[in-house]
């Protein structure tokens, strides 16, 4: 497929940029985008209301088992391309401080946050994007050496929370403010108030809280007495035990689980370890919601992939024999069973 016209809104193009991406056209999509740049579409506009779309459907497509790792992989890239190539296209000249945006550790998927990082150099902002997966000990050496303004840290994902707090706290200790972003702090940055940090919804709101240097001080104190029950340590030093405790019970439950290849195996593995990691976060934030959101996901995930519901009530089950001794565990785990109980099972083959 080849790019024959030029669309002047990112939303009428937006049907045949997908298209590129789903090809892994990068000729294709990277035409469509300056297309519409030369039409006279502000470059903001082209990141956030055709590529960011565009990636957040990719990832849909994945979760629907409708495309490969290796399809997600290859649109990310697509976009990688497209979004250096607006970058070079509009070509900013820095007339502000320095702004360090950064992925929390563990975190791979970059997109976003490199997202973020161009719509603050079109505001002006002179910005290094160290990207994804940034050690605190590497990012405050960085802090250290180069004069900041501020510190943008995005995290997808909520069990990352721990190592958010982590990081902001680093980061201050170098008298840094930071700002968050990211669904990793949940929709309305709700577990950002936990943490006492300032948060964005979006790459413009950053923008403007990064502008108002006393807003982005402005921040009340982290709310985190819960931590003195010892849950979440306690938690944490069990992971291991607790991963292959619930896989031993699966085998012994479910014998087809002694079947599976090792590329199932590993999967298997990896979802017992996330529903520890998800449940630490929850305990670490203490709100059950988290928790039960990621169940809830993760059971939607599974079951276009055509693996019971019920797995995963099992290894809950499990976990919660095991924590019984753990109160607010107890109580999160308790919620999440309910939720899984009530939702629909893998449809039949």
């Amino acid at each position: 497929m080849t790019a024959t016209t030029t669309v002047a809104d990112p939303a009428h193009a937006f049907p045949g940029y997908l298209e590129f991406l789903a090809e892994a056209d990068e000729h294709g999509a990277v035409e469509v985008a300056v297309g519409l740049l030369e039409s006279g579409v502000p470059a903001e506009r082209v990141l956030l209301d055709l590529v960011a779309p565009a990636q957040a459907e990719v990832g849909e497509r994945w979760a629907r088992d409708e495309w490969s790792v290796a399809q997600e992989h290859a649109a990310t890239h697509v976009s990688e391309r497209v979004v250096a190539a607006v970058a070079a296209y509009a070509d900013p000249r820095p007339t502000r401080g320095r702004i360090v945006v950064a992925c929390m550790d563990g975190e791979w998927h970059a997109l976003p946050a490199r997202l973020v990082a161009e719509v603050l150099r079109l505001r002006g902002w002179q910005v290094t994007f160290l990207g994804a997966s940034v050690p605190a000990a590497h990012l405050v050496s960085y802090l250290h050496r180069y004069d900041a303004h501020a510190v943008a840290l995005a995290c997808a994902l909520p069990m990352r929370l721990p190592h958010a707090h982590r990081m902001i706290e680093a980061c201050r200790r170098s008298d840094v403010p930071v700002v968050v972003g990211g669904r990793g702090f949940g929709g309305d940055g709700r577990w950002a108030r936990v943490l006492g940090v300032a948060w964005a919804p979006d790459a413009p709101s950053a923008a403007d809280l990064l502008a108002d240097e006393r807003a982005l001080r402005a921040v009340p104190p982290a709310r985190l007495d819960h931590l003195a029950d010892d849950e979440y340590a306690s938690l944490t030093k069990r992971r291991g035990e607790l991963i292959d405790s619930a896989l031993a019970d699966l085998r012994e439950r479910v014998p087809g689980v002694r079947d599976y290849t090792p590329a199932q195996l590993d999967s298997t593995v990896s979802d017992l370890g996330y529903i520890v990691d998800f449940l630490a976060a929850a305990l670490y934030v203490d709100d059950e919601t988290l928790f039960g959101e990621f169940v809830e996901w993760l059971v939607a995930i599974l079951v276009s992939r055509r693996v019971p519901a019920g797995a995963v009530g099992l290894t809950l089950d499990h976990y919660g024999h095991l924590l019984r001794d753990f109160p607010r565990a107890g109580r999160f785990l308790d919620r999440a069973r309910a939720l899984v109980s009530g939702l629909p099972a893998a449809p039949a083959r």
